[in-house]
C-alpha cells in the first residue's frame, strides 16, 4: 500500500504479557487478589489513555477487584512501570504525567452500577485529581464538577534538569481552559511532594471555544471561537520559559455550532460514539518544519454518493474543496474521514472508498497529489478503525491499542509507478517517491529504468524533464527553507486534465493575523511564507532564460572579435571546472558515455554561466545564509542536473550492453537503435531547459559519414525533415532524389522533339540536359502534384544544381 504503518507500540504485545506474568507470579506466591495483574475477564478494560511529548504511553486497566490501575510504557527502555491504583470502581476520562514522573493528573467519574460496563451515568460527578507518585503519597482534588474535565501536563523543550515548577492544563466541557502552576520540593532524599498543596496558582488560557486541538510535540494549543457566527482559529504557543503567547488569529470559512464541543489529541475520548463517526464533522490542524499551516475539514455527511472535504493552505493563501465520488450507493459510509500528517503530505482516507495523498508543499496543481479510488487495493489495506494523527507522523489506533509511525511506502510506490496508465498518477507518484529521501541513488536508478522502458507512454508531460527537475529539487530542498520559492519543482506549470473520481474548487482565503512581532524556528518560517503571499511577488523560480541570453551574447561577441574582460570569462570557466570536478567525484566507476568529459569551449561556457546566474539568484533572495553555503548549494544543484542526464544515458548503455563510447549506425543493432531513440529524447528534454550537451558535429569527413549513416536509417518522413535543416550537399542530394522519385512515380513517356532547347548558361552535358528537360515538362503538367511535399522551392533547377555539385565532388573537382 502507498502508506506504510510501522507499529511502534502494541498494547496487546508490549503490555498484556507482562500483566499476565505479574498475575501468575502473584497467584504462585499466594498473594490475595493477585496484585496489580490482570484477569482474563478484564482484558477489554486495557486501553491507552495518552501519549506524552517524550513518547511515553499511559494506559489503564481494571484488576480483579475493579480497581483502576495506571501504567506507563517507556518508549526508550521498552519497559512497563506501575504508576498508581485507585481502589474504587471508577471510569477514567483523561490522564497525564509530568516529565519527571513524579506527579500524575487524572480525571475520573463513577462507573454505572447497572447497564453495560463502563457506561456513564448522566449527571455523575467528575473528579480531577493530582497525585504524588514518587513515592505514592498525597492526593489533591483539583476539580469536582458535573462536567467532564481533561488534563494535560506541559513538557519542557529540553529535559536536561527538573524544572522548578510544573504546569498542568485543565480543559473543561464548560468551554474554558486553565493552566495550573504546581511547585514541588524534595523531602527525605528523593521524595517529591507539593510545596503548597492548599493553594495552586492558576490562570485562564482560553474560553468560549467550540473546538480545540493539542500538539504534544510542539506544545501548541489550537482552538476555535465563534464571533458573530464566524469561526476564528487561534493558536497559543507554550514556551520553555513557562510563558504562553497568542501567536495568530485566522478566520475559517466553516460552519460550527455554538453548542458544539470537540477535542482533538487530548488523550483517548471513548465517551464519543466511535461506531458512528460519519455523523460527526472532522477538523484538525497540521504543520511541519517548513512553515506550513494546514487546516483539514470535513463536514457531516449529507450524501451516500459523494463526500466533501476542504484543506486550508494558509501558508499558500488559498483553500481547496474536494468532492470525491463514493461509487456504489449500496456501500454505506459507517466510518469517519481520517486526516493523517505525513510531513510533506497529508493523507485523506475513507476506509473502503478512497485514499488521497495531498501535496501540501506544492498544492497548486492537482496532478502533484495522488488520488486512489475504491477500485484500487490500497483503499482496503489500511485499518478500518478510527485513526488519530499525532505529532511527528505518529498515528494512534485507539481501538486496537496500537501506535504507528506512518511512512510513504517506497517499494509500493515504485511498483505502482510501473503499473499505472494515467499520466496524472505517474506525475504524483514520481514526486511522492522522490520526496521520501531514503537512499536517493537507489530510487533514481529505479526511476531511470522505468523512464527508459516507458519513455513513449506519457503524453501530458516530458518524463525526462520532470525527473531531472524534480530529483534535483528534492536533492537540495531539505537543506534550506524558502528554496521552494526559488528553484523549480516541476516542468509542468498548468494542468487542465480532470482526475477521475474527484473534483475541486480553489478559493483565496484571508491570511492569519500574527499577534507577535518576534519570530523563531517554525514561526519565522510561517511568517516568511505569509509575507511572500501578501506581497504578491512575481515568480522567483529560477530558469535558464537569463543564461541563454548571456550565452548567445558571449558566442556572438566571440564571432565578431569582441570579448568581455578576461577576469569575467576566467571566472565562468572556473565555475565550470568546479562543476566538472564535482560531477566526477560523484562517480567512482569510469563512464561508458563521454558526456561532459570533452574539452568543449561552448559547453563549459554554458555550465559556468549556469553557476554564476543561479548563485546570483540565490544570493539575492536567500537571506541569513552564508555565502559559502549558497555557493556549495549551487555547485551541488548544477552537478545534480548534469549527473542525472549522465545517469539516464549510462543506464540505457549498460542495460543494452553497448561498448564504451561507441554507438554504431552503419550496422546498428536493435539495442543501439533503442539507445539512440533515448538519446534523441534526452536531447529534446534538455534543449527546452537549455542544459549543456555536446554541440552539433561539424562537417568533417568522419562526422559527415556519421550524420549520413544516421539519416538513412531514420524513418523517411523524419529523415526528410532533418535534411531540410542540414545545409549540406548531402542533404541537397537526398532532397533531389526524393523529388525526382515523386515526379517519376507515375510518369508516362510522351513523344519528345529530337532537338533540345538549351537555355542560357546550361551545361554542355546532354544526358543531364535531357533529364532536366523531362523533369521540367512533368512539373509544368498536372503531374506536378506529386512534387516533394513541404518543399516548394525544390524544382528541376534545384535538382540540376545538386547533380552537378554531386558529380563535381565525386570527380574531386
Amino acid at each position: 500500500m502507498a502508506l506504510r504503518l510501522v507499529c511502534d507500540f502494541d498494547l496487546r504485545k508490549d503490555v498484556l504479557p507482562g500483566l499476565r506474568a505479574r498475575r501468575a507470579a502473584s497467584l504462585a506466591s499466594g498473594a490475595r487478589g493477585g496484585g496489580p495483574g490482570i484477569l482474563e475477564d478484564n482484558y477489554e478494560s486495557l486501553r491507552i489513555l495518552n501519549v506524552e511529548r517524550n513518547g511515553n504511553i499511559i494506559y489503564t486497566y481494571k484488576d480483579d477487584k475493579g480497581n483502576v490501575v495506571f501504567g506507563l510504557y517507556d518508549c526508550r527502555t521498552r519497559q512497563n512501570e506501575h504508576l498508581y491504583t485507585f481502589e474504587k470502581d471508577l471510569h477514567v476520562i483523561s490522564c497525564s504525567i509530568n516529565s519527571e514522573r513524579t506527579l500524575l493528573a487524572a480525571s475520573l467519574v463513577h462507573s454505572a452500577k447497572e447497564g453495560r460496563k463502563n457506561e456513564l451515568q448522566l449527571g455523575s460527578k467528575c473528579l480531577t485529581l493530582l497525585v504524588e507518585i514518587h513515592p505514592v503519597n498525597n492526593v489533591k482534588v483539583l476539580k469536582a464538577v458535573d462536567s467532564s474535565i481533561w488534563v494535560q501536563f506541559l513538557y519542557p523543550q529540553v529535559e536536561s534538569h527538573p524544572p522548578p515548577e510544573n504546569h498542568l492544563l485543565l480543559i473543561s466541557e464548560e468551554k474554558y481552559i486553565e493552566k495550573f502552576h504546581i511547585h514541588v520540593i524534595q523531602e527525605d532524599g528523593n521524595k517529591v511532594v507539593l510545596r503548597d498543596s492548599g493553594h495552586l496558582p492558576r490562570e485562564r488560557v482560553a474560553e468560549d471555544f467550540v473546538w480545540a486541538q493539542w500538539d504534544m510535540s510542539e506544545q501548541r494549543l489550537y482552538y476555535i471561537v465563534l464571533k458573530k457566527s464566524r469561526s476564528i482559529l487561534k493558536c497559543i504557543q507554550f514556551s520553555a520559559n513557562e510563558k504562553f503567547n497568542l501567536m495568530f488569529e485566522a478566520p475559517l470559512d466553516i460552519t460550527l455550532s455554538a453548542s458544539g464541543f470537540e477535542l482533538v489529541n487530548f488523550g483517548c475520548d471513548d465517551l464519543q460514539d466511535q461506531g458512528n463517526l460519519s455523523k460527526h464533522l472532522t477538523l484538525c490542524v497540521f504543520t511541519n518544519h517548513t512553515g506550513s499551516l494546514c487546516v483539514c475539514y470535513s463536514p457531516k455527511f449529507d450524501s451516500w454518493e459523494k463526500i466533501t472535504y476542504s484543506v486550508f493552505y494558509f501558508h499558500k493563501g488559498h483553500s481547496k474543496t474536494f468532492t470525491a465520488a463514493l461509487g456504489s450507493v449500496d456501500s454505506l459510509v459507517t466510518k469517519g474521514l481520517t486526516f493523517l500528517n505525513l510531513d510533506y503530505y497529508v493523507a485523506v482516507y475513507l476506509p473502503g472508498h478512497f485514499f488521497h495523498l495531498l501535496n501540501i508543499q506544492h498544492p497548486d496543481l492537482i496532478c502533484h497529489s495522488l488520488f486512489l479510488t475504491g477500485n484500487n487495493e490500497v483503499v482496503d489495506m489500511l485499518p478500518h478503525s478510527p485513526l488519530q494523527s499525532l505529532s511527528g507522523s505518529l498515528v494512534l489506533d485507539w481501538c486496537s491499542g496500537k501506535l504507528y509511525r506512518a511512512l510513504l511506502n517506497q517499494s509500493y510506490l515504485l511498483q505502482f509507478l510501473w503499473n499505472t496508465q494515467l499520466d496524472c498518477e505517474k506525475m504524483a507518484v514520481l514526486h511522492c517517491v522522490l520526496s521520501c529521501g531514503r537512499d536517493p541513488r537507489f530510487l533514481e536508478a529505479k526511476i531511470i529504468q522505468w523512464i527508459s522502458e516507458n519513455i513513449s507512454t506519457c503524453h501530458s508531460f516530458d518524463l525526462i524533464q520532470e525527473f531531472i527537475i524534480a530529483s534535483s529539487y528534492w536533492s537540495i530542498y531539505p537543506e534550506t527553507s524558502n528554496i521552494d520559492k526559488l528553484l523549480p519543482y516541476s516542468s509542468v506549470l498548468t494542468w487542465n486534465t480532470e482526475i477521475p473520481g474527484i473534483t475541486l474548487v480553489t478559493e483565496e482565503i484571508t491570511l492569519p493575523f500574527m499577534k507577535v512581532h518576534s519570530f523563531k524556528g517554525y514561526w519565522e518560517k510561517l511568517n516568511s511564507n505569509l509575507e511572500y503571499v501578501k506581497c504578491s511577488k512575481p515568480c522567483l523560480l529560477y530558469n535558464n532564460s537569463m543564461v541563454k541570453r548571456e550565452w548567445h551574447s558571449l558566442i556572438s561577441e566571440e564571432k565578431t572579435g569582441r570579448r568581455r574582460s578576461m577576469v569575467y570569462v576566467r571566472n565562468i570557466f572556473d565555475n565550470a571546472m568546479k562543476v566538472i570536478s564535482n560531477l566526477e567525484a560523484r562517480n567512482l566507476e569510469p563512464r561508458l558515455t563521454p558526456l561532459f568529459q570533452e574539452e568543449d569551449y561552448h559547453q563549459r561556457l554554458l555550465i559556468g554561466l549556469m553557476v554564476s546566474e543561479l548563485r546570483e539568484h540565490l544570493l539575492r533572495h536567500l537571506q541569513g545564509i552564508e555565502k559559502k553555503k549558497i555557493e556549495q548549494m549551487v555547485l551541488d544543484y548544477i552537478s545534480k542536473l548534469l549527473d542525472l542526464i549522465c545517469q539516464i544515458l549510462e543506464t540505457s548503455w549498460r542495460t543494452h550492453h553497448l561498448h564504451p563510447w561507441v554507438l554504431h549506425f552503419r550496422r546498428a543493432s536493435a539495442a543501439e537503435f533503442t539507445v539512440f531513440h533515448i538519446m534523441t529524447r534526452i536531447l529534446e528534454a534538455t534543449m527546452s531547459l537549455f542544459l549543456p550537451l555536446p554541440p552539433d558535429l561539424d562537417n568533417s569527413e568522419n562526422n559527415e559519414k556519421l550524420k549520413f549513416s544516421i539519416i538513412v536509417r531514420l524513418p523517411p518522413h523524419i529523415g526528410q525533415k532533418i535534411c531540410r535543416l542540414w545545409d549540406h550537399p548531402m542533404s541537397s542530394n537526398i532532397i533531389s532524389r526524393n523529388h525526382v522519385k515523386q515526379l517519376l512515380l507515375n510518369y508516362k513517356k510522351q513523344p519528345q522533339s529530337s532537338m533540345i532547347d538549351k537555355s542560357p548558361g546550361s551545361v554542355e552535358f546532354l544526358p543531364l540536359n535531357y533529364f532536366i528537360e523531362i523533369l521540367t515538362d512533368i512539373e509544368s503538367s498536372n503531374q506536378a502534384l506529386y512534387a516533394f511535399e513541404g518543399h516548394d522551392n525544390v524544382d528541376a533547377k534545384f535538382v540540376e544544381e545538386a547533380a552537378l555539385k554531386h558529380t563535381t565532388m565525386l570527380l574531386g573537382l
